[in-house]
C-alpha cells in the first residue's frame, strides 16, 4: 500500500483521524480540509489520508482508477463487491492497529470516509472489536447493509453522517437509507443534509469541526 498522506496539527497528537477518499480520488483529496476545520490549537490530532489501490471499476467502463472496491451498479439490488469491501476494511483495520502501536488508544482513533470511502468507514467502525472515538460518513451509501445488524457492540459510538440534497451521483435517498441502516444496527447518528451536490460545503465543514471538537472534548 502506498504511504498515506499524514498531517499533524500539533507536535504530540493525542488522537488520530483516518479519512478515506471517494472513487477516483486519492489521499490528497481531503488534505486541504485540515486547515479549513479551524480546530483549536489545544487539539492536537494526526490526520491520515490513505490512497485506495488502483483497479478496474465496472461502472466506469472498466477504467482503472483508485477505488476501495469495484462497483457494478448503484442500484439497490446490485451485487456488491464483497471481496473488495472486505479487503479495504482489513486495510483500514491495519491502519487503526498501526496507530495503536504508536501509542494512540483505540478510543482516540476516529474513522472517516467520503462516498465510496464512507462505505469502508461504516463497515469497519461498526464491527470494531473495541470502541473507537467515532465515525464520520459523508455523502455515502451502504451496500451489504444487511450485515451490520450483527456487528455493533458499542451503541454509544459517536456518528456524524451528512449528504447533499442535490447529489447526482448518490441521490439523497441513498444517503438516508444508509443512515437508517446505521440506526437499525443500534446507533444514533447525527444527520444533516445540505443544499449541495456530491461534495462538501463550508457549512458542512463548520459542522464537522464542531462535532470533532465534541468527540475529543475530554482533553
Amino acid at each position: 500500500m502506498t504511504d498515506p498522506v499524514v498531517i499533524e496539527t500539533g507536535s504530540e497528537p493525542t488522537g488520530s483521524i483516518i479519512w478515506l477518499h471517494g472513487l477516483g480520488a486519492d489521499g490528497h483529496d481531503f488534505e486541504p480540509i485540515v486547515p479549513e476545520l479551524r480546530l483549536p490549537d489545544s487539539l492536537s490530532l494526526r490526520f491520515i489520508f490513505p490512497h485506495a489501490p488502483v483497479q478496474p471499476v465496472t461502472i466506469n467502463g472498466g477504467m482503472a482508477m483508485r477505488a476501495w472496491f469495484d462497483i457494478l451498479d448503484f442500484a439497490v439490488d446490485a451485487v456488491p463487491d464483497v471481496e473488495g469491501i472486505e479487503a479495504s476494511c482489513a486495510m483500514l483495520d491495519s491502519l487503526v492497529a498501526a496507530e495503536t502501536e504508536r501509542g494512540v488508544p483505540r478510543d482516540r482513533i476516529l474513522i472517516a470516509g467520503f462516498s465510496q470511502g464512507g462505505v469502508i468507514a461504516i463497515h469497519t467502525a461498526l464491527r470494531s472489536p473495541e470502541p473507537l472515538a467515532g465515525l464520520l460518513a459523508l455523502s455515502t451509501w451502504l451496500p451489504l447493509a444487511d450485515r451490520l445488524a450483527g456487528y455493533p457492540k458499542h451503541a454509544d459510538l459517536p456518528v456524524f453522517m451528512a449528504h447533499g440534497q442535490f447529489d447526482p451521483v448518490l441521490p439523497l435517498p441513498m444517503g438516508v437509507a444508509a443512515r437508517d441502516a446505521v440506526r437499525k444496527a443500534g446507533l444514533e447518528p447525527a444527520w444533516l443534509d445540505y443544499p449541495m451536490a456530491h461534495g462538501v460545503c463550508p457549512q458542512e465543514i463548520a459542522d464537522i469541526s464542531r462535532w470533532l471538537q465534541s468527540v475529543y472534548d475530554d482533553e
